[in-house]
């Protein structure tokens, strides 16, 4: 700049500030003196000088003087309006500075040229304020400070009446309306009212079908330019926002602020009715419970509904978002893949759980017991056991539940609705859960493998089931006995054997049931049906797990392993009984003579023995049993049937036990010693009874005479003699027996068979037992002694002859 350049400057600069300390003497004099040059001769307010100026755009004109502060205050006074009139759309106004300008791409009105700016940069794209954190870029220098408030975590606005924090001060306003409950904004339409006049924007476009917001990608139009931007980051990837719990990221900040409610536990929302929440959206559809209101009416039949987009195939009412997803139900629209297992899912939430079943990740973790989980829901509904919580009730029988999705099922009970349908057998369910779960045993689809044994299943709550019969966890205990389970529903079962109760009743016949899974088996004794069908041999069975047990007798696999001995078993249950083989244990137990039992259904069994309960019977003979499988080996001895073969010498059996014990005839296995002496028996039943040879216990006594056995078939035995019944006839010569055993000894006096042969001289006989008090001549063995003169026999029947030279008992 040359040196005339510089004084020129210098010279405006002092006359510009002559005139401001000239400005700033004038004012001065009038508030001392009191003068008011410019009175209203109306109001007789006097104005001695300009009135704040409102920023304007640059279109329009700034006047300064104070004359024309004056004359718009009369006009005020005599509400007269003047003559500023917007070209555009022919709108009156006070003065210039109310303006509107209008965008020239959308028609959208503003008040301010900033804000105009603000709205042009959502058309053209532009973002000029940086986040220097993260990187995202903002329209507005505004939008930047309240982003900026998500990294800082800084909530200057608060609640007076809760404490409740805010990052924007529009969020404390809207906020402040659920504590007073006004809806000052009403749809001119439907009547609905909201508390912000966005909301109510957004809400007429549900009216209008309007959707203004485009993605410039794929097309998809939007009526919230919020949904816009989510949307866009599916193109893009981007999630911005982090969780500083465990670092899970987000698309929206929203998103973050409700997750991270999983790790607080935060429910700032309260129904009146006690419940808690944590967003207000839920609070709001919940308390339509309480009132019944319906808000979203159908323009065509007029129906309400509390939800406002309804299923066209199924009637069924959603939220937008959720009516997408439902919809995808029916068309079979699955468009989320995974791409390590290639499978698919309809909704992107489903897509991101089953991923972590491939890396394992858990993320949500119990507080109180450490156990962790994959999803927020299950462990929302785990820690229900530790606090015993059941929030949602039936209305129509009171019975509690802690998940919703349990209240939905059991409430089909009473409806028998099953709106989901097998499209390849027809069969129904009413989740649609167990329709995919159903339609895997069409498919043979069994995505869920065990790591450790390779075993795969049709349901991950299968899978998770199984590895805990390689780890051994048993989370869920029994608060009155003790006992542990792997599963929880197994653990309500057992807790019904303390209480008695037994919820599920059968329709035709009013017997009830502590399990939904045995009510469903019992009724098909009325029917008779049997749907499930072994492709190998064609047996049928009522359940599926049975089927599953049924075809290891062909495949030979036994995937359940003792941890100690090394035995295999077909069935889970069977290795937990032989577990306490091991350990012992025997949790169930009698209440009128206190025996134990290590399984439950043999204490069922036992009670029948005091009850005399005996509900299985023979449609050909009428006779009665206490357990099913007596009726079923009863029966054949009327058609004759022996299903059981022998590889080595091919007799039959009628039952699989018989078989097992002829086979060690062959192999010479004799698994079960006794403690006491050392005696081997090919039999653990056999073992029990000989145990009684040592204690004398005789637990079976006749209710008639009271002589008392030590075996329950000497006992039944022994009521024949009584009742004279001899229900086993021999074919040949008509003879009568009391017993079967005795029939199948005397049938061989006909036949002349002698299966039992001596290894060492050949001799052959026609009962074990005789076989084995021959091999004690060989041996010298002679087990049976005397406990009065100490004489030692080689059968048990000579000691008891022996004896009655000490008790002077006549033989019969």
């Amino acid at each position: 700049m040359s040196a005339w350049g510089f004084e020129l400057a210098t010279f405006r600069l002092l006359v510009l500030k002559i005139w401001v300390h000239k400005q700033i003497l004038t004012i001065q004099c009038l508030y001392f003196t009191g003068d008011t040059p410019y009175c209203c001769s109306l109001s007789g307010r006097g104005l001695s000088s300009g009135e704040p100026q409102h920023p304007v755009a640059d279109e329009t004109e700034k006047s300064v003087s104070r004359s024309e502060h004056l004359k718009k205050h009369q006009q005020r006074r005599t509400g007269k309006k003047p003559h500023h009139c917007c070209s555009d759309c022919g709108k009156s106004f006070t003065n210039q500075s109310g303006f509107i300008i209008h965008c020239d791409q959308c028609g959208k009105s503003f008040a301010a040229s900033n804000t105009l700016k603000s709205n042009v940069r959502i058309h053209t794209g532009e973002k000029p304020y940086l986040c220097l954190d993260c990187g995202k870029s903002f329209v507005s220098a505004g939008a930047l400070t309240v982003h900026q408030r998500v990294h800082t975590g800084e909530k200057p606005y608060s609640c007076d009446q809760c404490g409740k924090s805010f990052n924007k001060s529009v969020h404390l306003t809207t906020h402040q309306l659920i504590h007073t409950g006004v809806k000052p904004y009403s749809c001119d339409q439907c009547g609905k009212s909201f508390n912000k006049s966005v909301h109510l924007t957004t809400h007429q476009r549900t009216h209008t079908g309007e959707k203004p917001y485009s993605c410039d990608q794929c097309g998809n139009s939007f009526a919230v330019a919020s949904s816009l931007t989510r949307h866009q980051v599916t193109h893009t990837g981007e999630k911005p926002y982090s969780c500083d719990h465990c670092g899970k990221s987000f698309a929206v900040a929203s998103s973050l602020t409700r997750h991270q409610v999983t790790h607080t536990g935060e429910r700032t929302y309260v129904c009146l009715c006690g419940k808690s929440f944590a967003l207000a959206s839920t609070l709001t559809a919940h308390q339509r419970t309480h009132t019944g209101e319906k808000p979203y009416s159908c323009d065509q039949c007029g129906k309400s509904f509390a939800k406002p987009y309804r299923c066209s195939q199924c009637g069924k009412s959603f939220a937008l978002s959720a009516l997408t997803v439902h919809q995808r139900v029916h068309t079979g629209e699955k468009p989320y893949s995974c791409d390590q297992c290639g499978k698919s899912f309809n909704h992107s939430g489903n897509l991101t759980t089953h991923q972590r079943t491939h890396t394992g990740e858990k993320p949500y973790s119990c507080d109180q017991c450490g156990k962790s989980f994959a999803v927020s829901e299950t462990l929302t509904r785990h820690q229900r056991i530790h606090t015993g919580e059941k929030p949602y009730n039936c209305g129509q029988c009171g019975k509690s539940f802690a998940g919703v999705s349990s209240l939905t099922a059991h409430q089909q009970t009473h409806t028998g609705e099953k709106p989901y349908s097998c499209g390849q057998c027809g069969k129904s369910f009413a989740a649609a859960s167990a329709l995919i779960i159903h339609q895997r045993t069409h498919t043979g689809e069994k995505p869920y493998s065990c790591d450790q044994c390779g075993k795969s299943f049709k349901h991950s709550g299968s899978l998770t089931t199984h590895k805990r019969t390689h780890t051994g966890e048993k989370p869920y205990s029994c608060d009155q006995c003790g006992k542990s389970f792997a599963v929880s529903d197994r653990l309500t079962r057992h807790q019904r054997i303390h209480t008695g109760e037994k919820p599920y009743n059968c329709g035709q016949c009013g017997k009830s049931f502590a399990g939904v899974s045995s009510l469903t088996a019992h009724q098909q004794t009325h029917t008779g049906e049997k749907p499930y069908s072994c492709g190998q041999c064609g047996k049928s069975f009522v359940i599926v797990s049975s089927l599953t047990t049924h075809q290891r007798t062909h495949t030979g696999e036994k995937p359940y392993s003792c941890g100690q001995c090394g035995k295999s078993f077909a069935v889970a249950s069977t290795l937990i009984t032989h577990q306490r083989t091991h350990t012992g244990v025997k949790p169930y137990s009698c209440d009128q003579c206190g025996k134990s039992f290590a399984v439950s259904e043999k204490l069922t069994r036992h009670q029948r023995i005091h009850t005399g309960e005996k509900p299985y019977s023979c449609d050909q003979c009428g006779k009665s049993f206490a357990q099913s499988e007596k009726l079923t080996r009863h029966q054949r001895i009327h058609t004759g049937e022996k299903p059981y073969s022998c590889d080595h010498c091919g007799k039959s059996f009628a039952q699989s036990d018989n078989l097992y014990s002829h086979q060690r005839i062959h192999t010479g296995e004799k698994p079960y010693s006794c403690y006491q002496c050392g005696k081997s028996f090919a039999l653990a039943s056999t073992l029990t009874t000989h145990h009684r040879t040592h204690t004398g216990e005789k637990p079976y006594s006749c209710y008639q005479c009271g002589k008392s056995f030590a075996l329950a078939s000497h006992l039944t035995a022994h009521h024949r003699t009584h009742t004279g019944v001899k229900p086993y006839s021999c074919d040949q010569c008509g003879r009568g027996f009391s017993q079967s055993v005795t029939w199948n000894i005397h049938q061989r006096t006909h036949t002349g068979e002698k299966p039992y042969s001596c290894v060492q001289c050949g001799k052959s006989f026609a009962v074990f037992s005789s076989l084995s008090t021959h091999q004690r001549t060989h041996t010298g063995e002679k087990p049976y002694s005397c406990d009065q003169c100490g004489k030692s026999f080689a059968a048990g029947s000579t000691l008891t002859r022996h004896q009655r030279t000490h008790t002077g008992e006549k033989s019969y």
